[in-house]
């Protein structure tokens, strides 16, 4: 028997947190222009630039993949070991089910729900965005998705039945080899999209019309 998953809440509450934390840490919201093929470089140095003892000048450099390949378990365990978990910006717990998957708490980006899993040879990460219900007119947001998904670097938006209710989700995936390292990078650039993605198409949701009411 599968374990339920926790509570998800909508994206639209966990960017409120984050901005007040972002805002919390002194740090501050700069718009860049870029080229496409960059957007995963400047993600990584983006992120590298929040930490306070980051040396100037020295990039994002991911760690030598595994030959094995990833397991739930093994995944756990190795980001239980991580800096994030120490530092209490990250929380982990196991789902317990004949698929195994694990749920991540992003509390540096308001306590947003990751949630991973591991098949074959791919390890997938998914955030839930927002209830259809929560769009004005699905149409026409679908039709923007599709034609602007390409903005948000490795992660891409599909539609699923949770708990019996249509919603949007976000996800990504990787090689099961991949190193800690671009795992971890897979989570981070999933859960700093979930809030780019959740900016960028408040137009569509009926709670941007309630805020201006």
């Amino acid at each position: 028997m599968t374990a339920p998953r926790p509570a998800l809440k909508a994206s639209t509450l966990h960017v409120r947190n984050y901005r007040e934390r972002m805002r919390e840490q002194g740090l501050v919201k700069k718009d860049v222009w870029i080229r496409p093929e960059y957007a995963e470089e400047l993600a990584a140095i983006e992120k590298s630039m929040r930490e306070s003892e980051r040396e100037a000048g020295i990039p994002y450099l991911p760690t030598q993949p595994i030959e094995a390949g990833w397991t739930v378990p093994a995944i756990r365990h190795a980001i239980g070991q991580t800096s994030a978990v120490r530092d209490g910006l990250l929380s982990v717990e196991t789902i317990e089910g004949a698929e195994p998957s694990l749920h991540l708490v992003m509390h540096e980006y308001g306590d947003l729900s990751v949630f991973l899993a591991v098949g074959g040879e791919q390890i997938l990460v998914e955030a839930y965005l927002w209830p259809v219900d929560d769009v004005m007119d699905p149409a026409a947001f679908n039709a923007h998705v599709l034609s602007t998904h390409v903005l948000l670097p490795l992660s891409t938006i599909g539609m699923q039945r949770i708990g019996g209710v249509a919603g949007y989700s976000m996800f990504g995936a990787l090689d099961s080899h991949s190193s800690l390292a671009n795992v971890m990078f897979e989570i981070e650039t999933l859960a700093e999209n979930v809030i780019h993605a959740t900016d960028a198409y408040r137009p569509y949701l009926r709670v941007a019309q309630k805020a201006r009411a």
